[in-house]
């Protein structure tokens, strides 16, 4: 009897965990469905929609944004696992303080980062004559996603099996082929999450956006905020809708990927 007691709570309290955190992303996902423009619901339209892609200030900063998180990722991929295989070749004590510094970014509050950012490209560009911008938020975006890679990639590289690496040599294969043949075929599954979490974090940044930004340069996010000071139009939920729907795609692809390598595992 008891243990039915605390069945039924359990699943009450994760019922009521999981409407607090979804049902203000429901209401968001419905109300860019409303004919209205506000929160009482007029009828079921694409209305917002339609507007969405006709806003050039929107798509401009939906673009930057974009361009920043692919690019972002895409270099912070190549830099964390580059990171990864020479922090592994480290033995003892120094690999773990390696480890450990690297490791800073992720647990440091991002407006420290943001302003410690902020502060280095004021500083060079007033040596070298520049202004913030684009190059500089891709720049801090690459500096906070490269520890994200790491951190993804380091596992694989424990438990991979380093006579696989040594067999590859030995049946012909130089150390680049045998990299890429063996090791970069090892550590995939690293990262491709380190690529994918890259991606979605740089999507989602704000604050080192905001300060490393300057002027000129506006991403999704900082574009958001500045609405704050006059009327957010409804066409932020349509916006915010397909972004949402866009990471639950991200997310069910990691998913899948990593069911599909433990059922390769287990095979095996």
């Amino acid at each position: 009897m008891m243990k039915q007691k605390n069945g039924a709570l359990s699943k009450l309290y994760i019922a009521l965990i999981l409407f607090f955190l979804y049902a203000p992303i429901i209401v968001m996902i419905v109300l860019s469905f409303n004919k209205g423009n506000t929160i009482v619901w007029k009828g079921f339209s694409l209305k917002w929609y339609g507007e969405l892609f006709q806003d050039r200030n929107l798509m401009g900063a939906l673009a930057n944004t974009l361009s920043i998180a692919v690019l972002a990722s895409f270099f912070a991929t190549i830099l964390g696992t580059s990171a990864a295989i020479g922090i592994n070749n480290f033995k003892g004590k120094t690999r773990s303080i390696i480890q450990n510094v690297s490791n800073i970014p992720i647990i440091s509050p991002d407006i420290v980062m943001g302003v410690s950012l902020m502060l280095l490209f004021t500083f060079l560009g007033m040596i070298f004559h520049f202004q913030m911008g684009y190059v500089t938020v891709l720049i801090s975006h690459i500096c906070f996603c490269v520890p994200l890679v790491v951190l993804n990639v380091m596992p694989r590289l424990r438990h991979m099996d380093r006579s696989i690496y040594d067999a590859a040599r030995d049946l012909g294969c130089n150390e680049w082929q045998a990299f890429f043949k063996v090791v970069l075929h090892e550590l995939m599954p690293g990262i491709v999450s380190g690529l994918l979490i890259s991606f979605t974090y740089s999507l989602d940044d704000f604050i080192i956006t905001h300060f490393t930004q300057g002027a000129k340069f506006q991403n999704l996010s900082t574009e958001i905020y500045a609405m704050l000071r006059r009327k957010i139009p409804p066409t932020i939920n349509a916006l915010s809708t397909l972004l949402f729907v866009a990471i639950i795609v991200i997310m069910v692809i990691i998913n899948l990927r990593d069911r599909h390598e433990e059922k390769m595992k287990n095979e095996k």
